[in-house]
């Protein structure tokens, strides 16, 4: 045992993503899962100043954070220019990679990447180590990508948009419910171009680890692997404290919010009765939107807690329902989302169904109401509707909007309807699946084992050659 100890701490993995909340909470707690088996981890990312804290610790957890240029300046608005941020990250990202990798005093043993940062398989590759990519959304829509940009389907096109597509492992899919970028009205053909070169190239990458786990996409992943894919389930990469577990590493944790005002807020609601609504960190409501979530909240008559991000120049204040209803609930601009989820008065969650938040959700047991907007969320509110039954999907008008009766029926549904009870055991049972993943002999735990011998044995490998 002393000597597996020995072997762990020697070996160096070096983590490579973009500066998005996104993708930054996924990897840094697989990487402070790697720090707890004994691993070397260090964090590398793209230089920027986060909003609403000023300066990046060194260290979060046990896992030691390096930035390197992304060629921008530190105060550039990347998410405003998005397309220029990639396209300057493609081509100073690898270069200034390498660099930091060379001043590095220890030698990596694997390079383990998340997906909008491909060219760090191909760093990996030039300094002789293997590769693993962190898939960071559903084994469902690394599927559908796959079968999609390697063309080993026929998937809606503009002579055929109502084709419903069956692919291995997974049910039928209408248009609606697949992945935005696969679709022929995708207008993001930035995410379009790096979602294909990345699939046209995963030859390059040993491994794709995948925040999922067994229990809950098992037939997808059995397709996944049988087609030659070595797709490793190691999730629910989740806060800790949703799976009872200790540890808390967030990059949430260096952010100042309005934490004590939630959770004191909730402290004095009725268990199982508050409906929880966010939209993650990236959308942002519409003052339509607002008003027609409000008038279904006021309708019926539950306590909520809303965050609600107001858009540039967007005065909420001037919204005369959300003064109407501001004694039923609680509004801030920010949430604590893993204790609010946590804690025993939420009822149900309102979510525009972003992968992390929606495995937050299951490994909270809570059950969800799915409003999608894009990318893979209206994949995922088919997992929570169908395939899982955990939820309900709000239904938009033929414009895409939502209406005041729509989201009071969704609420109603869950919170007290004929299958409100189904939708609480569902949710009850897939919270204690996602627990045993992650605790011994567990599916995800012993993915996670298997890959870190693996990394051991490569490293072991190369060092005999050298």
């Amino acid at each position: 045992m002393d000597s597996i100890c020995e072997q762990n701490h020697q070996t160096n993995v070096l983590l490579v993503t973009i500066s998005i909340q996104g993708h930054l909470n996924p990897i840094l707690r697989l990487g402070n899962t790697l720090v707890s088996k004994g691993l070397n981890i260090t964090l590398a990312a793209n230089d920027y100043v986060p909003k609403n804290r000023p300066s990046v610790p060194n260290t979060i957890g046990g896992v030691q954070l390096q930035l390197f240029s992304d060629g921008l300046p530190i105060e550039y608005n990347r998410q405003g220019n998005m397309e220029h941020f990639m396209d300057m990250l493609g081509e100073f990202g690898p270069v200034n990679l390498l660099a930091l990798i060379q001043s590095h005093p220890r030698k990596f043993s694997c390079i383990i990447y998340t997906p909008l940062v491909p060219w760090a398989a191909d760093v990996a590759a030039e300094i002789g180590v293997p590769s693993a990519m962190l898939w960071i959304q559903a084994c469902t829509v690394y599927q559908i990508y796959d079968r999609f940009y390697n063309q080993l389907d026929e998937f809606p096109s503009q002579s055929n948009q109502n084709l419903c597509v069956k692919l291995p492992g997974l049910p039928v899919f209408v248009p609606e419910e697949l992945p935005s970028f696969v679709l022929p009205s995708n207008k993001f053909r930035m995410f379009d171009n790096i979602l294909n070169e990345m699939f046209h190239n995963m030859h390059k990458v040993q491994w794709v680890l995948g925040n999922s786990f067994m229990e809950i996409e098992k037939d997808v992943i059995a397709s996944v692997n049988e087609a030659g894919r070595k797709f490793l389930p190691v999730g629910p990469i989740v806060p800790p404290i949703l799976l009872g577990m200790e540890g808390d590493v967030d990059l949430d944790n260096y952010q100042s919010g309005e934490e004590s005002i939630c959770i004191e807020w909730l402290n004095k609601q009725e268990p199982s009765s508050v409906v929880y609504i966010s939209f993650g960190t990236l959308l942002f409501l519409s003052q339509k939107q607002i008003e027609s979530i409000a008038i279904g909240l006021k309708h019926n008559k539950r306590p909520f807690l809303w965050v609600i991000r107001p858009t540039e120049n967007q005065n909420t204040s001037e919204l005369d329902i959300l003064e109407e209803i501001k004694d039923q609930g609680l509004i801030v601009s920010w949430s604590p989302q893993t204790s609010v989820l946590s804690h025993p008065s939420v009822g149900c969650f309102l979510s525009h169904c972003g992968w992390n938040s929606l495995l937050e959700s299951i490994a909270a047991g809570v059950p969800l109401i799915a409003c999608p907007e894009w990318t893979d969320q209206p994949t995922n509110a088919k997992l929570v509707t169908d395939v899982w039954g955990v939820g309900v999907k709000l239904k938009k008008s033929s414009e895409g909007s939502i209406s005041g009766d729509e989201v009071e029926r969704c609420v109603e549904e869950i919170m007290s309807g004929p299958r409100s009870t189904e939708f609480k055991k569902n949710a009850a049972e897939l919270k204690l699946a996602a627990c045993r993943a992650l605790t011994d002999g567990g599916s995800s735990e012993n993915n996670i084992q298997m890959f870190i011998n693996e990394i051991i044995a490569s490293s072991s490998s190369n060092s005999i050659q050298d």
